[in-house]
């Protein structure tokens, strides 16, 4: 047994050392070599400053360098004046290039002359666009080095102090007198300032701007301040107010095109409730005066094409929102807070679509991706906090916003400036439609929310050429696949939340972050970024393998979890090819390759853990396994790929291993001989090698001609692995029960002869290379003569009765039978070689024989004490008088073209 565990390990480490080296081998290609002109462009260019410092300055003597040789002159003709609106004439002929200077040029002051000169080359390169960071800081720079800027700071900053020192009077009684006074001599002070600024618009715009948008924000402040923290006024006059104060905002905004004014205006606004909040958690008092600004914000884009407003007032309302929900929030709560959710999705949904229509151009309509993918990201995410885990509920709310969604993408699809948005619609809304099946069953939905949103940023952010979209989409699939690892364990632990297999939250979520990689991957490697499409791919290949793995474990019965990873590598990889075969890709012809290299160890793991890997489900997998990776081979070859070959060379080393596998099992099933196990381990191979040599064709398909200059490479790989099988099989015995032992007619040997049959009809075939012919002239013939050793030991064993182990070398019918062996072998070799003229071989029995005498000398002499050791000199010694009398004469040794000589008697 230990025999076979050894044998079973070796041919272990055949197959895992051939597959990398012969995939190392097909993979390589031939580079394209690059024109090498810049040292041309550089000899042009001084070659035409030369010229031109030549004419603008032919004094050069004057400088002290060495004077060009002097040609004929040419007669030159005036040129006109070219006139103001005349295209620029051509530039002249360029002369050739002066001779080298030995001495640095000084520099030259070429004077300005009405005669047209050369034009000066183009810039080659463009200067590289700013980042995302310094388009930040040049905007930042831009706010605080333009217009008023003490204004703009000044009011900013009295804003904060007025509000903080509204709060902390109030809470610590610094006012004597009662609050009504002290929120009308604010107002008042306010108002004041707002008329001021009214007056003075014309003239110092900039100044009044500023102070416009800071009385509004203290108005808005002393009504909020009014209503909730001292009561002064009830919710509906507090509204009202604020009603009228907003939109007197915008009307002001509007009627002078101030986005600095809204801006201020909005930002006092959103503020204002953080500023005086008391932590009395009035929630329908909060969202009502968010609810207000919103309006007054969606008011504004009715008119103006203001996006940073739009975006100020997203950030706030879902930002403070969401703040609230993770702190305040209860279910209680529900009733009074789905309303404002809904309103505030129904504001953003919209306002994308207000500033593709103000901000439309000839060409389409400038779309605010950040609004557009992050409104439902955002608003289904907090639906799904407000529902707490009600799965029909949530579903039920993603194929409303899927209709919703549809019915927009429908109404904008005929519409040409806006049909970007249209498409961007339609996205979100085959997005959720998707997202409804997987929340009928699970709430766990913010991880697929993410992932559907990023990849539509991606392609939003790439249609547009918007730097800020698509790494916004690219972090979005990330914060996905967080928020996926995250619940998973919270998803597997509640009661019945395993689901069934594939339909389930888990699945279905981190399926969409697969599929949005590999969306993002299309998209990317459609702009021409491959570095990024490579990366994406991955990402994508990474989900979808680990997301499929982790279903089948959790799902699939323990027999059959390794059949069904076969499965699934052959349909990942059968996805690839079939992707390819459209548009082809390396990154997928690489993972048909991949799926395909990866059944090697899987078929190791299935005899470790089924005993073979067509035990249980194996009987179906494997054979469709086959089918898929044969649909995947000719899928590649439509393609053309190059990785074509190296998947068809893994694909025929493949099975050979299966069945090698198949026939372990097999003996160890059936407790057949070693001998048979051995033989069965070689048969795929040996059959593999032959059909390699006597009918290629066969293997060649379905690549055809192209799959021809891999053969070496197949060839090799299979004799390596019978090379490795070969040595391994030496130490075995070779036992053939239930049949007797027969020399060269036992299973075992003749496997081995096979070996060295089929390896001698490749060394010797037409297409053998001449780096084959060490490997003809020595390594053959000593492999030959190893196992003919081999044999003679095991026949010492079988039919001398000595044990198969190391002592049996040391016996003397082993040491006398190898005597006899090798001199029968030195005598055949020295005379056939003799008397064909065959120098070679003559010189090789001659060595033998030596060798023997030398064995007889220090080994053999040790048992003339008994007969073997005495009949193996005798034998030695007969058989070298038999050379003697046939061949006593070596052959004659002309170079490489040895001639036969009549051997005397």
């Amino acid at each position: 047994m230990d025999d076979e565990i050894v044998l079973l390990g070796l041919l272990l480490l055949a197959v895992v050392l051939a597959v990398p080296v012969l995939l190392v081998m097909a993979l390589v290609s031939v580079a394209s070599l690059k024109r090498r002109v810049a040292a041309l462009e550089d000899a042009l260019a001084r070659g035409q400053v030369g010229e031109a410092g030549r004419a603008a300055d032919p004094g050069n003597a004057r400088h002290g360098l060495p004077q060009a040789r002097e040609l004929p002159p040419a007669p030159v003709e005036p040129a006109p004046e070219p006139a103001v609106d005349a295209p620029e004439p051509s530039p002249p002929t360029v002369a050739p290039p002066l001779p080298p200077l030995r001495e640095p040029l000084a520099p030259l002051h070429v004077r300005s002359a009405p005669a047209p000169g050369p034009a000066p080359a183009p810039e080659t390169t463009a200067a590289a666009g700013p980042n995302l960071i310094e388009r930040g800081i040049a905007y930042i720079r831009q706010w605080f080095t333009r217009g008023n800027v003490p204004v703009k700071v000044g009011m900013l900053v009295l804003l904060a102090g007025v509000a903080a020192l509204l709060k902390y009077g109030s809470d610590a009684g610094w006012f004597s007198f009662p609050p009504a006074f002290r929120l009308a001599g604010i107002s008042l002070a306010a108002l004041a300032g707002l008329a001021f600024a009214w007056r003075k618009r014309g003239s110092h715009r900039a100044f009044a701007l500023a102070l416009q948008g800071g009385a509004i924000g203290v108005l808005l402040l002393v009504v909020f301040a009014a209503f909730k923290n001292h009561g002064l006024i009830d919710a509906l006059p507090a509204f009202a107010i604020s009603v009228v104060l907003i939109a007197g905002l915008c009307v002001m905004a509007v009627l002078q095109e101030s986005r600095t004014l809204a801006i201020l205006g909005v930002l006092a606004g959103f503020m204002a409730p953080v500023w005086l909040s008391d932590g009395s958690g009035n929630h329908v008092g909060l969202f009502s005066y968010y609810a207000l600004l919103n309006a007054g914000i969606f008011a504004i884009a009715w008119v103006r094409p203001w996006r940073i407003l739009n975006l100020l007032g997203f950030v706030f309302t879902w930002g403070i929102g969401t703040f609230w929900g993770v702190l305040d929030y209860a279910p209680a709560k529900f009733a009074s807070t789905e309303p404002f959710l809904l309103l505030f999705f129904a504001f953003y949904l919209l306002l994308p679509l207000l500033h593709a229509r103000k901000a439309a151009t000839p060409g389409g309509a400038r779309i605010d991706g950040c609004l557009l993918f992050g409104t439902p990201l955002v608003a289904f995410s907090l639906q799904a906090a407000l529902l707490q885990g009600e799965r029909m509920p949530l579903a039920l709310c993603a194929l409303g916003v899927a209709v919703v969604y549809a019915v927009l993408a429908r109404a904008l699809w005929h519409r040409e400036r806006l049909h970007l948005l249209a498409q961007g619609h339609a996205i979100l809304a085959v997005g959720f439609a998707t997202l409804a099946v997987p929340l009928a069953l699970s709430a766990q939905a913010t991880a697929s929310v993410f992932a559907l949103e990023g990849a539509g940023l991606v392609w939003l952010g790439l249609m547009q050429q918007r730097r800020l979209a698509r790494w916004t989409g690219i972090g979005l699939q990330l914060a996905a696949a967080f928020a996926l690892v995250v619940g998973i364990e919270g998803a597997h632990a509640i009661p019945g939340g395993a689901g069934h297999a594939v339909a389930n939250a888990t699945f279905m979520g981190a399926l969409l972050v697969a599929l949005a990689g590999f969306a993002s991957a299309w998209l990317y490697r459609g702009a021409g970024n491959r570095l990024l499409a490579v990366i994406a791919y991955a990402w994508g290949l990474a989900w979808w393998m680990g997301n499929a793995g982790t279903e089948i474990a959790r799902f699939v019965e323990p027999r059959s979890v390794l059949h069904a990873m076969l499965l699934l590598l052959g349909v990942s990889g059968w996805l690839a090819a079939e992707v390819h075969r459209r548009r082809p890709a390396l990154a997928l012809s690489l993972t048909t390759l991949g799926c395909l290299v990866l059944a090697f160890p899987l078929a190791f793991l299935q005899l470790g853990a089924y005993g073979q890997p067509f035990a249980g489900h194996g009987a179906w997998a494997w054979p469709l396994f086959a089918a898929l990776g044969l649909r995947s081979l000719l899928c590649l070859r439509a393609a053309g790929d190059a990785i074509a070959g190296a998947a068809q060379l893994a694909w025929w080393l493949l099975w050979p291993t299966v069945l090698s596998l198949l026939s372990w099992h097999l003996g160890t099933r059936f407790e057949l001989a070693g001998g048979w196990v051995g033989m069965l381990l070689a048969l795929p191979w040996l059959l593999l090698a032959a059909i390699s040599i006597h009918r290629w064709r066969w293997l060649a398909q379905p690549l055809g001609a192209a799959f021809d200059r891999y053969r070496p490479v197949l060839r090799a790989a299979i004799f390596a692995v019978l090379g490795l099988w070969w040595l391994v099989s030496l130490a075995s015995a070779g036992a053939a029960a239930p049949l007797p032992w027969i020399a060269l007619l036992n299973p075992l040997d003749l496997a081995q002869l096979a070996v060295l049959v089929l390896a001698a009809m490749v060394l010797w075939s037409a297409d053998a290379g001449p780096r084959l012919a060490g490997l003809r002239r020595g390594l053959l013939p000593l492999a030959a003569l190893l196992l003919v050793s081999t044999i003679t030991l095991r026949a010492v064993h079988h039919w001398g009765g000595i044990d198969w182990n190391g002592r049996l070398i040391d016996t003397s019918l082993a040491q006398t039978s190898l005597t006899v062996v090798w001199s029968l072998l030195g005598v055949i070799g020295w005379v056939s070689g003799s008397r064909r003229g065959q120098w070679a071989v003559w010189l090789a029995g001659a060595i033998l024989m030596g060798v023997v005498l030398a064995k007889l000398l220090l080994i053999d002499r040790a048992n003339l004490g008994d007969l073997l050791g005495i009949g193996a000199f005798i034998a030695y010694g007969l058989l070298c008088t038999l050379v003697g009398w046939l061949a006593p004469a070596p052959p004659r040794h002309r170079g490489n073209d040895p001639q036969p000589e009549e051997a005397s008697a």
